[in-house]
């Protein structure tokens, strides 16, 4: 290279600006260090120990945990629960049928063989059937029979079982969750609440002040879900005084469930029982297991004596 060029090289580097600092050994390290993944934090339930809940107050805060009664280790059956929920609501039917004379009410005669006609008994004096079931106002072929025995028995033991797969089906995340209902994420289940909701009963505003109690669990979308699912029902029914139908959403377990009801049992969706009024299909409706459901400290306690 000639010394010109040499020389106008560095004239022009001039020109350009001070050239650009190398880089450091430590800032080439840093520029290509791994960013480190966040760490993930666990909801609150999943750091909880199997067989273990939170005990929550009314302001939706835990206060402590305490171990499920024996009864919720039960294994989860199926078809126990289906065959109990099927009994029960066959067990409510009411015996329904035609009058006996009902479509026989007709002064008819047959006028025999030979005639050209069909032998269908006919009016008196005319040619107008009646009284078969193939006429105008006849009698029906295979009426429903008032005198049917729709109710279905169950053993003892069996709906002892059933009851206790469906009380263990509430503590299955999954379950709970597959039957639609609706709650905070890191929710312990089943929902376990201080004895204070036993005595909660505001003079006025009950059902409003449930719903608050419900916001602070993180159960109030549940509460949303059946309001909003609320439909006109298919069938006859809806002219038979039972028009609407409503999904099922919280199950309320308090020991003195007359106190609160007024606050909770006013609220779409909602059932308020106590612990002698668990069964399969209240604990299950429909026969599908993993309501959402709340007990108080003290109901809880009442299923410790409880054999699973």
């Amino acid at each position: 290279m000639t010394p010109e060029r040499k020389g106008g090289g560095k004239a022009a580097d001039k020109a350009e600006g001070a050239p650009k600092p190398k880089r450091t050994r430590a800032r080439r390290a840093k520029a290509t260090k791994a960013v480190k993944p966040e760490a993930r934090v666990e909801p609150e339930a999943a750091r909880l120990e199997p067989g273990r809940v939170h005990v929550y107050s009314l302001d939706g805060k835990p206060v402590k945990t305490v171990d499920l009664p024996d009864v919720f280790r039960s294994d989860v059956r199926d078809d126990l629960i289906r065959r109990a929920v099927t009994a029960f609501q066959a067990n409510r039917r009411q015996p329904y049928g035609p009058s006996p004379k009902a479509g026989m009410r007709h002064s008819v005669r047959w006028s025999g063989k030979g005639h050209g006609v069909s032998r269908v008994p006919r009016i008196r004096g005319t040619m107008i059937g009646a009284q078969a079931p193939g006429t105008r106002g006849g009698r029906k072929a295979h009426p429903p029979r008032p005198d049917a025995i729709w109710a279905q028995k169950i053993n003892e033991q069996e709906r002892r079982l059933a009851r206790n797969a469906a009380l263990a089906a509430l503590s299955d995340l999954a379950r709970v969750q597959g039957r639609g209902h609706r709650f905070k994420e890191g929710l312990s289940l089943p929902v376990v609440i201080e004895d204070e909701i036993e005595a909660f009963a505001p003079k006025d505003g009950a059902a409003k002040a449930g719903l608050e109690v419900l916001a602070k669990l993180g159960l109030m979308a549940d509460v949303e879900r059946a309001k909003a699912g609320r439909h006109v029902r298919a069938g006859r029914g809806k002219m038979r005084g039972r028009r609407y139908r409503t999904p099922r959403s919280l199950l309320v377990v308090v020991k003195e469930p007359s106190t609160v009801r007024r606050t909770f049992g006013n609220l779409p969706g909602v059932e308020v029982v106590g612990p002698a009024g668990l069964n399969a299909e209240v604990l299950a409706p429909g026969g599908h297991a993993g309501r959402l459901t709340v007990f108080s400290e003290g109901a809880l306690e009442v299923l410790r004596s409880w054999h699973a």
